[in-house]
């Protein structure tokens, strides 16, 4: 609720503060003395249009402060929250108005936007009676009044939960449609490759075994030509190796008879001339498997070739290029699986419609039934508020597609006078008419989730026992939320909780506005005031006694 109001240099209004009371609070006082210039400086706090004329002249700057207790709304807080503004139970809006254009919002100390105060003080405050910041004037809104008085919030909200559902599928599908042609290039691209590697039928561990069997065939002249020359010089050339080592061995031998000391050197010459024989036998071996093979070869390096151009391709390492291998085929078979997908999405996407028809019809068909029943409560409503005439339709209108709300757009259309068509109510209805419609619906809706609201002009046209019947349905709806009423009639301001009287007086040669807050005294002299004018008697004093006695005790 909103519990103070300050307002510094806005047209006659200096400096003004407004300490507010929970209930039913109403502004009286002589007209021009600045009870809708209050209204106004509640519009800026609303976000509405800001005008360097409603800056007092003589001022460089306007301000208008409101503080709120949102201790009972959390999704304020976490509204706020969300924007990046530290929050507890109070919440300070300050707007103020420069003459040189730099108009500035603060919320709780800190710069905010237009649109951010724009998305939260109507969650804050409304107004009814002022067409800049009017309910009644968006037919957008008209549908919510509709579903709420037919108690169709559960409905709604699962028809829009299904509308969520329906219209994330298209999206999946749109994004296929979109990808499709980019999935079919990728498609033949990915098995162009996976069909590459495939023919290649790599092995992981077969490239080392590959280069050294090319180096052994590369190398076979060279290899054959050397082992036969080592066994030649070894065992079958002039002067062999082995044929020394043979008449060496000989010798040593024949000593190690006279000197027995030989006998071990004799032994180890005997056993490398053995070992040399092994190795001569071996080298001989060796060369003769030796043989050039220029086919096997060229196989070798077109193999090795293919081999090094996919790892240029795919992967630095064969392993890298089976792995690959491995995750395109995978993709492969997500690619070819895509037409079964578009068709189970296709299947899920007729469920949904034929699921959200279904509940829209259910919507709508109760949405009709409720629509003239809430005609009727607000007909009979408006009549008591002097609006004997007055027509009242919910007119339902279907849209060419669905929206989250459902398949119709509700709009009300009045006529306040009888033999003239009802028409849009931002056409035809004037301030006063609307604040005491407002007022109406507040009898037929009661509950809402706004904890402040505004009437302005609620008393325009009325008299007598509807003034009276006007202040006890605004005292009806200030016991749910807080109401604050601009009045010229004492039968509604009799019925206040709080009554405030905005006075208008000069001070060193300037006009200035001040507000008192009236205490039982103070109420009786000013519902005299009233009820008899300028000229207050006796009777006017007892009258008004026991008018508020009478509020009073009825409630």
């Amino acid at each position: 609720m909103l519990t103070d109001l300050t307002i510094r240099n806005v047209a006659i209004i200096d400096s003004l503060h407004i300490a507010l009371k929970p209930g039913l609070t109403v502004l009286t006082g002589e007209t021009g003395a600045g009870k809708s210039i209050i209204i106004d400086a509640v519009g800026l706090i609303m976000g509405s249009r800001a005008s360097s004329e409603l800056i007092r002249s003589g001022e460089d700057e306007a301000v208008v402060e409101a503080i709120f207790d949102i201790s009972g709304l959390p999704e304020i807080r976490a509204l706020l929250d969300e924007a990046g503004f530290d929050c507890e139970d109070e919440l300070l809006i300050k707007r103020s108005l420069s003459r040189s254009g730099k108009n500035r919002i603060f919320i709780n100390g800190s710069m905010a936007t237009l649109a951010l105060l724009a998305d939260i003080a109507p969650r804050l405050i409304n107004i009814y009676g002022q067409h800049d910041s009017q309910t009644l004037l968006k037919p957008d809104n008209h549908l919510r009044l509709l579903d709420a008085f037919a108690g169709l919030g559960g409905k709604r909200q699962e028809f829009a939960r299904a509308f969520g559902r329906l219209a994330g599928l298209k999206e999946r599908i749109a994004a296929l449609d979109s990808v499709e042609r980019e999935a079919e290039r990728r498609l033949d691209l990915i098995t162009y490759q996976a069909d590459e590697i495939a023919r290649a039928e790599l092995r992981a561990d077969e490239e080392d075994d590959l280069e050294e069997r090319r180096q052994l065939l590369a190398s076979a002249e060279k290899l054959g030509s050397a082992s036969a020359e080592a066994y030649d010089r070894l065992y079958d050339g002039d002067g062999a190796i082995l044929g020394q080592l043979r008449r060496i061995t000989g010798s040593v031998t024949e000593l190690a008879t006279i000197d027995h000391s030989l006998l071990e050197l004799a032994g180890s010459l005997e056993c490398a001339y053995l070992q040399l024989e092994d190795a001569a036998i071996t080298l001989r071996d060796y060369a003769s498997r030796i043989e050039s093979d220029p086919a096997t070869l060229q196989q070798l390096d077109d193999r090795l070739d293919l081999i090094g151009r996919l790892k240029k391709k795919y992967a630095p390492t064969l392993a890298g290029i089976l792995e690959y291998k491995d995750a395109i085929d995978l993709e492969l078979e997500q690619l070819h699986g895509r037409e079964q997908c578009r068709h189970d999405l296709e299947s899920e996407r007729e469920r949904l419609e034929n699921e959200l028809k279904q509940l829209g019809l259910e919507l709508s068909a109760a949405r009709g039934e409720a629509a003239g029943r809430l005609e009727k409560a607000l007909e009979s409503e408006a009549h008591q508020l002097a609006m004997k005439g007055a027509v009242i339709r919910a007119a339902l209108e279907p849209l060419p597609e669905a929206r989250a709300s459902g398949y119709e757009r509700v709009e009300f259309l009045f006529s306040p006078n009888p033999g003239e068509p009802p028409r849009p109510l931002a056409r035809i209805a004037s301030g006063g008419e609307l604040s005491r419609l407002m007022l109406a619906i507040k009898q037929v809706l009661p509950d809402s989730d706004v904890p402040t609201l505004v009437f302005d002009e609620v008393d325009t046209g009325i008299g007598g026992a509807t003034s009276e019947l006007v202040g006890k349905k605004l005292r009806n709806v200030a016991a749910r939320q807080q109401a604050l009423c601009i009045t010229h009639l004492p039968q509604v301001a009799v019925c206040a909780d709080q009554q405030l009287r905005v006075e208008k007086l000069i001070e060193g040669g300037r006009t200035a506005t001040r507000i008192v807050e009236l205490d039982r005294d103070g109420r009786i002299t000013e519902t005299a005031r009233m009820l008899a004018g300028a000229t207050i008697t006796g009777s006017a004093l007892a009258h008004a006694a026991e008018m508020l006695a009478a509020a009073q005790a009825g409630r």
